[in-house]
């Protein structure tokens, strides 16, 4: 024996019979086998054809009837609710709603051009119609429109004035305040900054007066004298002006013949009114004598001996190039 027919024989079995495509079951109450299909009309039945498929009737007893109707199984189905318009009665009614909004839209339009008629304009006193800004109506030259909007800019700034005037100066002022909240007279502290800047331009004034010379100071005391005496001076002066004539015959001039003639004034005391050194000295750059104090002894550095042979020595060699010039 071959192994197919072995396996045919103890595993595989034929099919005598064909096998319904319905599952069926005994009923629990009459020990009746029925159909699972639903039997109350809910769905029709899969197969309408099938002759062999069982039916319940009322006495409980297994029949085999005839093939239901259509018209039976249609007549369980029931409409519910409003049954949907169709293709062209949807379209009329979109129709008709656009055409209601169209024409809402053109009333809407035609009020409010109705409204704008009946607006009243703005006409001034000569009859000029003017637009909202302020400005006139139609074509204009460039000279009409600036002095429009510099007379409205006036009476817009006539009418801010006017506002400030009744409101009152206060209510323009700022209202300063401090870490606490307490209000700070800005006058006060004003003032209070004024004082201090005098103070300190004082203060700064003494300083540099402290650190110049009497003979400085007094030098400067005497300038302001003469702005002073200026005041009543005419603006003419003539050869008789005694304050005039004295000025000029205490200048020196290097080349004037007649200086070896002349008496000079001896001078006995500074400008400061202290009495000065009468003997020979060594001269400086500023032209200061001793005092009367001195003892004739020089204890400077030697600046001023090196100062003074320093520029004798520069208009040497400048004399030298003119002769050279001059001799070429």
């Amino acid at each position: 024996m071959s192994l197919a027919d072995y396996l045919a024989k103890n595993y595989l079995t034929a099919d005598s019979e064909k096998k319904s495509k319905k599952r069926k079951r005994k009923h629990k109450d009459g020990g009746l086998t029925i159909d699972d299909d639903d039997t109350l009309g809910w769905k029709e039945k899969a197969e309408e054809d099938d002759e062999d498929a069982p039916m319940i009737v009322g006495g409980g007893t297994l029949k085999k009837g005839k093939k239901k109707s259509k018209s039976t199984s249609a007549a369980t189905w029931k409409a519910v609710g409003v049954a949907a318009p169709s293709h062209a009665e949807q379209i009329a009614a979109d129709a008709a709603a656009a055409e209601a909004i169209i024409a809402g839209t053109a009333a809407d339009r035609q009020k409010a051009a109705e409204a704008e008629d009946e607006a009243p304009e703005m006409v001034d006193t000569e009859g000029v119609l003017r637009m909202e800004s302020g400005a006139k109506a139609g074509l204009q030259t460039a000279a009409e429109v600036v002095a429009a909007m510099k007379e409205k800019t006036d009476k817009e700034k006539r009418e801010a004035a006017k506002v400030a005037k009744e409101m009152g100066g206060a209510a323009q002022e700022t209202i300063y305040r401090d870490a606490s909240g307490r209000i700070i007279n800005v006058a006060m502290k004003r003032a209070e900054a004024r004082k201090k800047a005098e103070e300190e331009e004082r203060k700064k004034l003494e300083t540099e007066k402290a650190a110049r010379g009497d003979v400085q100071n007094a030098e400067a005391a005497r300038r302001k004298q003469q702005l002073q005496d200026a005041k009543t001076m005419t603006v003419a002066r003539y050869a008789d002006d005694e304050e005039l004539n004295d000025e000029l015959k205490g200048k020196s001039q290097w080349n004037d013949p007649a200086a070896g003639f002349l008496r000079k004034k001896k001078a006995g005391r500074s400008t400061t009114g202290k009495p000065l050194y009468q003997g020979a000295f060594q001269p400086n750059r500023y032209g200061i004598r001793p005092g009367h104090r001195w003892d004739g002894v020089d204890r400077g550095n030697g600046f001023e001996s090196q100062w003074f042979n320093s520029r004798n020595k520069k208009a040497d060699i400048e004399r030298l190039e003119y002769q050279w010039q001059q001799d070429e």
